[in-house]
């Protein structure tokens, strides 16, 4: 089942940008994933809170998938960096339709 990764991330500190965007890109793609959107142009059309500066939405081929990226050796420091120097919001969102 496909999985979407949606973040909100504004950076509070740009210095972790530069060494994480290629081993993000790497990882991302070695666990199956693929970026959709990343990007600064975003507006809300609902509803009031904070705006974000990036949102990025990744679709994974499953759960699992998504949990071995973020979880990878290779991404923890990344991951660490990222939330260190910004604020994040991370949301893992099942392909299906509970509505229907």
């Amino acid at each position: 089942m496909t999985y979407y990764s949606v973040l909100e991330v504004t950076p509070t500190n740009e210095d972790w940008i530069p060494d994480y965007i290629e081993p993000a890109n790497e990882l991302v793609a070695r666990h199956g994933g693929q970026y959709l959107a990343r990007t600064e142009s975003h507006e809300r059309l609902e509803g009031s809170g904070e705006d974000a500066a990036l949102r990025i939405i990744i679709e994974w081929p499953s759960k699992s998938a998504a949990q071995a990226f973020m979880n990878d050796p290779g991404y923890v420091p990344h991951r660490e960096a990222r939330t260190a120097g910004s604020i994040s919001h991370h949301f893992l969102i099942e392909a299906k339709d509970d509505l229907a």
